[in-house]
């Protein structure tokens, strides 16, 4: 097969997930549907190697993971997350439970390194999936390696429909204190509609603006990932800390301190190249699957899910009954974990709107609904998974 051929293939699977997943408003994911269209050309025509040979081999996707994550730390600001630290507080406890019911029930189902491969994913997303496969693979367990992305597949199932179903249950119990004339509308600033945001940076790091180009901003978010990498590797001897963990860190501190743009990776106009290069490579792990393999790990994905589950609304239920939060809203923040962003976006917007017609009360409802469940995703999915992937892949 041609290399532009490759490309084609490849690039039109990738439309197809977008166009079926706005068709269904996402209840049917794209990522999903790449998968089984993936699995279905790998059992007949696809030749193993077609990712690296459309051009993405593994050292430009690990380049990408390097650039997305370290752009990744630049959408955090401690400002705008501290007005919702309740939410914070409830996504993690939610991830604990995770955690806590995986590594005990879990392990007893299911054994100790697939529920190592399964935590991580099963909190995040692409990344994190991504890291898990590649350590799973490098440590010889192929059919885990494709386990870390099935789960991360497959978890949207789980989570679209239970989050609908808290949240209108919440939507209904909101409207109904509204029209008793006991809530007001919660005000939000515009930049919580893209879940965080920072600061302008430090007037001595900005460059003239003829000199600000597309090449100069690679070259600092670059410098930045290569800081965290060559940290990563001085620490070693001391303590084995993942380049990425670091990433997401350096990341942070470069957006706070002015030296890095806020999501300067869109701004290099890199972003979309970066996240198709990505997808692609994730989808690469799935060329060993057999038939044979993916009967064999269903129950586990299920079963996995489902503990996992039990966990996050045990612990969240808990917590937001000390913050006095609800415990379908808390329950619904911890689900974020299982998809972010979009979904996290759309299904507050598709259940306020089957509430009720009146525009001013869907304002206000979605006032209390949407900031929580978007720094929700961002807390989950954009950090915690991604630290989480770096600890237990050195468990493997």
């Amino acid at each position: 097969m041609s290399q532009m051929l490759a490309l084609v293939i490849l690039t039109l699977i990738l439309f197809i997930g977008d166009f079926i997943s706005a068709r269904t408003k996402a209840w049917v994911p794209s990522i999903f549907v790449c998968a089984v269209l993936f699995l279905i050309g790998y059992w007949t025509f696809f030749p193993e190697d077609i990712v690296a040979t459309a051009g993405i081999p593994a050292v430009v996707a690990t380049m990408m993971m390097y650039l997305l994550i370290t752009n990744m730390g630049t959408l955090l600001s401690l400002n705008q997350l501290k007005k919702q630290w309740k939410t914070i507080v409830i996504a993690l406890s939610g991830i604990l439970g995770v955690i806590a019911m995986l590594m005990t029930v879990g392990t007893f189902l299911f054994g100790f390194q697939t529920m190592v491969v399964a935590v991580p994913p099963l909190v995040g997303g692409v990344v994190s999936s991504l890291i898990m496969s590649e350590a799973a693979s490098t440590a010889g367990l192929t059919t885990l390696a494709v386990f870390a992305i099935v789960i991360y597949v497959v978890q949207g199932f789980a989570g679209y429909p239970i989050t609908s179903f808290l949240l209108k249950k919440e939507g209904k119990r909101l409207l109904e204190l509204y029209r008793n004339g006991q809530l007001e509308k919660q005000e939000t600033d515009q930049s919580e509609e893209v879940a965080a945001t920072v600061e302008e940076g430090a007037a001595r790091w900005k460059m003239p603006e003829k000199y600000n180009t597309n090449f100069y901003k690679f070259f600092k978010l670059t410098l930045v990932a290569y800081l965290a990498y060559l940290t990563s590797t001085l620490l070693a001897p001391i303590v084995n800390i993942s380049p990425f963990i670091l990433c997401l860190l350096f990341g942070v501190i470069a957006s706070s301190a002015g030296f890095l743009e806020r999501q300067v990776l869109q701004k290099a106009n890199g972003f979309g190249f970066a996240l198709l290069a990505l997808m692609l490579f994730i989808f690469d792990g799935l060329n060993k699957a057999t038939p044979a393999m993916m009967l064999g790990i269903l129950f586990p994905i299920i079963g996995t899910i489902a503990v996992g589950l039990i966990g996050m609304y045990i612990f969240s239920a808990i917590v937001g009954k000390i913050l006095k939060v609800s415990k379908n809203m808390a329950f619904a923040v911890s689900l974020t974990a299982l998809y972010g962003f979009p979904a996290d976006y759309i299904i507050p917007k598709e259940v306020v709107n089957s509430l009720t017609e009146d525009e001013r009360e869907r304002d206000v409802i979605l006032s209390h609904i949407l900031p929580p469940m978007l720094v929700g995703g961002f807390i989950t999915v954009t950090i915690v998974s991604v630290v989480l992937a770096g600890i237990f892949a050195g468990f493997l």
